[in-house]
C-alpha cells in the first residue's frame, strides 16, 4: 500500500523540480537568496538534457512501481509523461538538447529581469 503512494509522490515531486528549474529563477524577484538553489537546480536540469542523462527519480520512481506490482516504465520521466503532451513522438536526443536550450534561454532570460529590476530599485 506504501509503494504506490511513494510512487506518485516521486512523481509529482519530479514535476515540481522540473517547474522549478525551469521558472524557478522567478523567485529571485522576491528572494534574493533564491538564486542559490535555483541556479544549480537548472544547471542539473540543463545537464541532464544536454547529456541525454536519465535523472535519479526515475528509476527511483520505476522502482517503486515495480515493488507495489505495477510494471515501471522504459524511458526517462519526461518521455513517459511530458512528451505525450508536448510531442506525439518519442523523446530523441536532438529534442533534448533543445529542451536544454529552453531550460537556459528562459533562466537567461529570468535572471537578466532580476538583473535589470535589481539594478533600477
Amino acid at each position: 500500500m506504501l509503494y504506490p503512494i511513494l510512487a506518485e509522490l516521486v512523481a509529482l515531486t519530479h514535476f515540481a523540480f522540473i517547474v522549478f528549474v525551469l521558472l524557478g529563477g522567478l523567485l529571485a524577484l522576491r528572494w534574493r537568496r533564491a538564486p542559490w538553489i535555483h541556479l544549480p537546480a537548472a544547471i542539473w536540469g540543463a545537464v541532464v538534457e544536454f547529456a541525454n542523462w536519465s535523472c535519479p527519480l526515475t528509476p527511483l520512481e520505476n522502482w517503486l512501481r515495480r515493488e507495489s506490482g505495477v510494471a515501471g516504465y522504459e524511458g526517462g520521466y519526461i518521455d513517459h509523461y511530458l512528451m505525450p503532451i508536448i510531442y506525439p513522438a518519442g523523446l530523441t536526443s536532438d529534442m533534448q538538447v533543445w529542451l536544454g536550450v529552453v531550460v537556459v534561454v528562459v533562466n537567461g532570460g529570468i535572471y537578466l529581469a532580476v538583473a535589470l529590476c535589481r539594478k533600477h530599485a
